[in-house]
C-alpha cells in the first residue's frame, strides 16, 4: 500500500467517523429540543419521553431540519412559541449535543 493508499484510506476513515457523529449529535438535540418542547405543552414522565422520540422519529420525513421546526412549531404554536424561538433553541441543543456527542455521553 503506498503512502497516497494511506492517506486516502485515513481521509476515509476521518470522514465516516464525522458522519457518524453529525448523525448523532443531531439526534440527540432532536432528543433534547423534544423534551424542552414537552416541558412546553406541560408533558413529563413517560409522555414526555414518549413525545422526544416523536420528534426524533419527525426527523427521518425529509431531509434537512424544516420537519423538526415543523413538528415542534406546530406543536407549539398555542403556546406563544414561535418559530424563531424554536430555531434558536435548536441551534443552542445542536451546540450542546455536539459537546455531548464528543464526551461520549
Amino acid at each position: 500500500m503506498t503512502t497516497f493508499d494511506k492517506r486516502q484510506e485515513g481521509f476515509e476513515k476521518k470522514f465516516a467517523l464525522d458522519e457518524e457523529q453529525k448523525f448523532k449529535a443531531e439526534a440527540r438535540r432532536n432528543k433534547l429540543l423534544g423534551l424542552w418542547a414537552a416541558e412546553q405543552l406541560g408533558k413529563n414522565g413517560d409522555e414526555a419521553a414518549a413525545y422526544a422520540k416523536d420528534v426524533v422519529a419527525a426527523d427521518f420525513e425529509e431531509a434537512g431540519d424544516k420537519d423538526v421546526l415543523r413538528k415542534v412549531s406546530t406543536d407549539l404554536a398555542g403556546k406563544d412559541v414561535t418559530e424563531q424561538q424554536v430555531r434558536a433553541k435548536m441551534d443552542q441543543l445542536m451546540a450542546e449535543a455536539i459537546a455531548q456527542v464528543k464526551a461520549g455521553i
